[in-house]
């Protein structure tokens, strides 16, 4: 387990990504490396099979299938990749990341149903299974498993129940959850692909993105990606005819190194139970300590994720967040300076190499900001 003792940082990085990093990590990226030289492919290689294995893929039946870039890269890739364009994809509406999904979706010209729902809550198979049987023309359904708008979670093993029974197709980002909430692949057969990066809940360094895909949904949807660069076809046959230690383009070879470093970590740790565990201990710490302050909670206990607690703004006309935000970066505390709530919000991770007596700091360091830009509420 990690200790907060062990922890050597300048700024607490209370953000839903990228997250606090561990020295073993940092350190892992001083380091000048060909990313073409055969030295490093076995590296490569092996990390592509260590995350398969996290999203509980088979080997033969799930490859890992990389870009540069960020989480958008990949949904919008798996999107093109793996929706035809006749097809027809269900969207469960329930915050800012699901709105960015519907975004891609529509400007890359596939047909999408919008499900509208609060985002105060995850989204459920009840949710789901009604508007497919109600409609066959849908082939596909996709949805944000964490939305780190609200720090919701929805249901990923309901709505894949929902889209199995249906007979349809499943994409999920776990670009936000990946690493700490559970999801097994080889128990899901309906999931096409899944959507995760390096800087989040594996605690590496931001830069690179990763689809764990069914094999056989790729190959039979090659060559409809309509770009070169987000077609995870040409990505998987790559691979397959240069060994999954190769690469098609430059990759950010310093941030694999350290996510390699990074896995080690994930492993001593006990995996993913036991980042879960941590993380659903700080988000705890943080959810009760902002209650004891009198701040509310943006959802219900019952509805609120490990991976980021978000809480109301003051409604006091004196508060200024920008300049709050500020305030506890001035005490060594780095918040997200913006929301993306339907109500003005604060958002804090509770993700990253930290731990509840972290978070135990932390809302110290709330309480005594907010005293300060709120005198009379001390």
């Amino acid at each position: 387990m990690l200790e907060a003792s062990g922890i050597a940082f300048r700024m607490m990085l209370l953000i839903p990504g990228p997250v606090q990093t561990s020295p073993e990590t940092r350190a892992a990226m001083a380091q000048d490396i060909a990313p073409w030289d055969h030295g490093f492919r076995p590296t490569y290689a092996r990390i592509r099979e260590r995350v398969r294995d996290i999203a509980g893929g088979i080997a033969g039946e799930h490859a890992t299938l990389p870009l540069q870039g960020c989480g958008h890269f990949m949904m919008e890739a798996a999107i093109r990749s793996l929706v035809p364009p006749d097809g027809k994809l269900l969207i469960p509406m329930n915050g800012s990341y699901a709105s960015r999904m519907e975004r891609i979706a529509r400007e890359i010209g596939r047909q999408v149903v919008k499900l509208d729902l609060p985002d105060t809550r995850g989204a459920r198979e009840a949710d789901i299974a009604p508007v497919l049987a109600a409609d066959p023309t849908i082939s596909h359904v996709s949805f944000v498993y964490s939305e780190t708008g609200s720090g919701i979670v929805n249901d990923a093993a309901g709505i894949g129940r929902a889209v199995r029974n249906a007979g349809r197709r499943m994409i999920m980002d776990a670009v936000s959850g990946f690493g700490a909430l559970p999801f097994n692949l080889a128990e899901h057969p309906e999931c096409d692909a899944l959507m995760f990066t390096s800087g989040k809940c594996l605690e590496g360094m931001p830069g690179i993105g990763f689809a764990v895909a069914r094999i056989d949904s790729i190959k039979a949807r090659a060559g409809q990606a309509g770009s070169w660069c987000f077609d995870l076809a040409d990505v998987l046959a790559h691979a397959e005819r240069a060994g999954f230690g190769s690469f098609r383009f430059t990759p950010p070879v310093q941030a694999l190194a350290a996510f390699d470093v990074a896995l080690d970590l994930f492993d001593k740790e006990g995996g993913q139970k036991a980042r879960y565990a941590r993380y659903r201990a700080n988000a705890d710490t943080l959810y009760d300590g902002f209650v004891a302050m009198g701040i509310k909670p943006y959802v219900t206990k019952a509805e609120q994720g490990p991976i980021i607690v978000t809480v109301h703004q003051p409604a006091d006309p004196r508060f200024d967040f920008p300049r709050y935000v500020e305030a506890l970066k001035a005490r060594g505390v780095l918040i997200s300076n913006f929301w993306n709530t339907e109500a003005p919000t604060m958002r804090i991770g509770a993700i990253g190499a930290l731990t509840p007596e972290d978070m135990q700091r932390a809302i110290a360091v709330f309480r005594e900001a907010l005293a300060e830009a709120l005198p009379a509420a001390a």
